[in-house]
């Protein structure tokens, strides 16, 4: 797969649909044969394209069960095994592959729902991503995005899956001019509807940055203008950096807020905020430690799940290319 890359029972989060607007590109697909996944635990799966409180998330292999599996001599494979590898982590679509885009998300989504799971699925092709930084890349133009994005959309499936929509996309805009802004900021719209009229049980979430980036009431202003009012179901925020979890959560709050709509939620990145950030440092600073596991049960109705996003052990593309798995970065984040 490509990469950059005390119990409670079912809450009432069942809540009416906004209308949504009609996508530009239209997508259907059907779920290939299952792989091998790493848990197999079973949840009840309502009507609602809402993600129930008691969803389990689903743990793809990636690079880290790779390394896990071909190192069973290394002296940290254990506990990276033990801490990172047991637990579920998103899947990145980040390589330009269009023609294969279709099997690589369905062999993803058929694979959780086989399992009863809800897999978490990274969309990164926005035009100039990064803006041209560590992560740069993406499709080469508008146009083959939404074409891309419909390709995508056509292997979500039937069943829930949870999205999330560009990283940075939106907290990340200084590299453009204010027509370039518009059409990105169309664009991810238009990629939400794709992703909604394919899949209807799909949870589509916005980028909002995260608490130390941009004020609330700016990122809310900034994602009305995305769209997410129209096209969205909640915002995610602190996707690969190392804010402490309650810091996340009142500053979702915060944004949620200014959004005004109380059918949204937000979804937090807790794969390596364990012991919070190291002052400025984004860019694989050293002694961070893994953050709560992933969990739709956080006991906030605003807050959907905790998730892990952005895989620990991979890099950001300073100790190594932005994407790379490092057994050491994943060691040290494991508690090593």
């Amino acid at each position: 797969m490509r990469t950059p890359r005390a119990a409670q029972p079912p809450d009432d989060r069942t809540r009416p649909r906004r209308a949504r607007r009609a996508p530009l590109l239209l997508a259907a697909g059907a779920a290939l044969g299952g792989v091998f996944a790493w848990t197999a635990l079973p949840t009840a799966q309502g009507a609602s394209a809402d993600l129930p409180g008691d969803a389990v998330f689903h743990n793809y292999p990636l690079q880290v069960h790779e390394w896990v599996e071909e190192n069973a001599g290394d002296a940290r494979q254990p506990l990276i095994a033990e801490r990172i590898a047991s637990q579920p982590q998103a899947v990145w679509f980040s390589n330009y592959e269009p023609g294969t885009v279709t099997q690589d998300a369905a062999e993803v989504t058929s694979a959780a729902a086989a399992a009863g799971e809800v897999p978490v699925l990274v969309s990164y092709m926005i035009p100039n991503r990064d803006c041209g930084g560590a992560s740069a890349g993406g499709a080469p133009d508008f146009p083959s995005y939404l074409e891309w994005a419909e390709g995508f959309a056509a292997g979500l499936g039937s069943d829930p899956v949870a999205i999330i929509l560009e990283p940075d996309s939106l907290a990340l805009t200084t590299c453009l001019d204010d027509a370039e802004r518009a059409e990105r900021f169309s664009a991810l719209a238009q990629a939400a509807d794709t992703i909604h009229a394919a899949n209807p049980e799909a949870r589509v979430y916005f980028d909002a940055g995260h608490s130390a980036w941009h004020e609330p009431a700016t990122m809310a202003g900034t994602l009305t203008e995305a769209g997410i009012l129209e096209s969205g179901d909640g915002i995610y925020s602190n996707v690969s950096n190392y804010r402490v979890t309650e810091e996340e959560v009142a500053f979702a709050e915060g944004v949620l807020a200014a959004l005004g709509d109380d059918s949204l939620r937000a979804v937090i990145d807790t794969s390596r905020n364990g012991n919070g950030p190291d002052g400025a440092e984004w860019c694989d600073p050293p002694g961070r430690l893994v953050g709560e596991n992933p969990t739709a049960d956080t006991g906030n109705d605003l807050i959907d799940a905790y998730l892990w996003v952005k895989p620990p052990g991979e890099l950001d593309g300073c100790a190594g290319p932005a994407g790379q798995f490092s057994p050491d970065m994943a060691y040290q984040l494991a508690g090593g």
